[in-house]
């Protein structure tokens, strides 16, 4: 069943008459339907992001936290309870920031393939691009030719994304969440796939060091799509974290 809530600027697929007890939120430039045979033992609901899915474009320039903050209106209309988070890539940003914020709402996160730190500062655009941006910022350069430029030398999910989240690409992939972290108060479970080159485990044990309850598992034949390869593995985690245990 598809439902709009948080006046309708965010879509989710329920499963079961309940409230949820674990609510999904995917990756970039995915939708709800990723989580969905994760979540299907249970009573939930997986979420489109605002962008992605049925639910609509946010604000031009926001990031995780914007996102946390409209999924806290979301996950308080779908349940009176604390749930289970999952997140994948971009979705465990979006769920982290959600449960640093507001711990009240989450009795425990399961992330997989999620850029939690930096290992390397953020690199910047190409001269040529740096210098097309300016040019076009003061009205010299055509918008045909910006265009070219970043489908030229930009990655692939900021060619494929519209404007305004390409705007919102922009500050995720800056972002880092070791505040976050760090005032977690949840037992998380970090399910990752060793062959991910996406966002390898070298990630996934720097941020576990951090987090107060944490553990990792680690699955050696899997990768960054782990939600759609290995949905049994995400589902134990949420199983053992509703039963108040952790792996």
């Amino acid at each position: 069943m598809l439902q709009a809530v948080a006046d309708g600027r965010v879509f989710v697929e329920r499963s079961g008459d309940t409230p949820p007890q674990v609510i999904g939120l995917h990756g970039w430039a995915r939708t709800r339907t990723d989580l969905l045979p994760a979540l299907r033992e249970f009573a939930s609901a997986s979420v489109d992001l605002p962008g992605f899915g049925h639910s609509p474009e946010p604000e031009p320039g926001w990031g995780s936290r914007d996102y946390a903050e409209l999924c806290r209106r979301a996950v308080s209309e779908l349940t009176s309870e604390p749930c289970v988070l999952v997140g994948h890539s971009f979705g465990g940003r979006v769920a982290v920031c959600l449960a640093a914020e507001h711990p009240e709402l989450v009795r425990g996160l399961v992330l997989t393939g999620v850029p939690l730190v930096r290992k390397q500062p953020a690199g910047k655009p190409t001269l040529t691009y740096r210098a097309g941006r300016s040019l076009h910022r003061h009205g010299l350069l055509s918008d045909v030719r910006m265009e070219a430029l970043r489908q030229k030398y930009g990655s692939a999910d900021y060619r494929a994304a519209s404007p305004v989240l390409r705007s919102v690409l922009v500050n995720v992939v800056a972002e880092s969440y070791d505040d976050e972290l760090r005032r977690l108060q949840c037992p998380t479970t970090l399910v990752w796939g060793s062959r991910d080159t996406v966002v390898p485990v070298s990630v996934a044990e720097t941020a576990v060091a951090l987090v107060p309850h944490a553990e990792l598992e680690v699955l050696a034949d899997a990768d960054h799509d782990l939600p759609l390869t290995h949905p049994d593995a995400i589902a134990s985690a949420c199983r053992a974290l509703l039963a108040g245990a952790t792996r």
